[in-house]
């Protein structure tokens, strides 16, 4: 069940990503950011309340269980690694091709395998280092496709950024794990509706508190114009990550192979740049994507 839940994350997070560069389009990152914290937060704000006030999402998996703040500090760390994961992805999301963005991004799980070997005490066989050493490779033949479009991986700050956000991301991966999972298998078993509504609740106070650094007084420099991408991102990626935190609270749910499996979002993605974006030198950058997915596939036999 946590592997098709996973799959189904993927395939809405390839969306998510896809709506994202739309709305970044001719926009400044801290107003779609804002919104979509504060779209995000909307979302989970009734379960909160409905929760907190009756008894009307008793024993659904909308249920969001009141807790203190020996629980909401841990979620509030969390909330301070996703937001700094957002805004260096929205800000590389905005500036790079969509089909460099998503090949980059989908080598979250070799780090996230190899934080889980440092931190979880995992160890990699055979098929794990291949992936790895895919992945290294991919990101090797990215990065001369890169520089047909005058992308210099080694001195573009914005593949700087993505990468930052993918590192971030993968910390973040790791945390939800040691986060969701049992007591009695190393975790803090923190109710995952609790973590998820209210992590979204401290972004957006945070985003506002940047907003108001960052913007304000720069406020008449910033473009803006709405587009409907903007509340469909929030949607999106908060489907995606109930389905995610779901299958990471079930039974047997490995961290390693829920993340290999959501970056599978980078064939949605792809496609997405390809035509919607109708994005440049698309024959190298299948190869690149190619070699990606064989590291995933190769990181899943590893897995089993």
């Amino acid at each position: 069940m946590w592997i098709i839940l996973a799959f189904l994350s993927a395939a809405l997070l390839g969306c998510y990503d896809s709506l994202k560069k739309q709305a970044l389009n001719g926009n400044a990152v801290i107003h779609v950011l804002t919104l979509n914290t504060f779209f995000s937060s909307l979302i989970f704000l009734p379960f909160i309340i409905l929760s907190a006030t009756s008894h009307t999402l008793d024993g659904t998996i909308f249920y969001t269980p009141v807790c203190g703040w020996e629980v909401h500090k841990y979620i509030v760390l969390k909330s301070f690694i996703v937001l700094s994961s957002w805004i260096f992805g929205y800000f590389g999301m905005k500036h790079l091709p969509l089909t460099i963005v998503g090949p980059i991004n989908a080598t979250r799980p070799v780090m996230v395998l190899v934080g889980a070997l440092l931190v979880f005490g995992e160890r990699l066989n055979g098929w794990q280092w291949a992936g790895v050493s895919l992945a290294i490779l991919s990101f090797f033949m990215l990065s001369r496709s890169g520089k047909k479009e005058g992308i210099n991986f080694s001195h573009d700050r914005w593949i700087y950024f993505i990468v930052t956000a993918a590192l971030l991301g993968a910390v973040s991966g790791l945390y939800d794990k040691y986060l969701m999972a049992p007591v009695d298998e190393g975790g803090l078993g923190l109710p995952r509706m609790t973590v998820q509504a209210w992590y979204n609740i401290y972004q957006l106070v945070l985003m506002f508190i940047m907003l108001m650094w960052l913007w304000y007084p720069r406020r008449h420099q910033s473009p803006f114009h709405w587009h409907w991408a903007i509340p469909l991102v929030s949607i999106f990626l908060c489907t995606a990550d109930f389905m995610y935190f779901y299958a990471l609270g079930l039974p047997g749910a490995l961290i390693s192979v829920v993340s290999m499996i959501r970056r599978g979002s980078v064939v949605v993605s792809f496609f997405f740049g390809a035509y919607l974006f109708h994005e440049k030198n698309l024959k190298s950058k299948v190869v690149d994507l190619a070699l990606v997915l064989l590291g995933m596939i190769c990181l899943y036999i590893g897995s089993q």
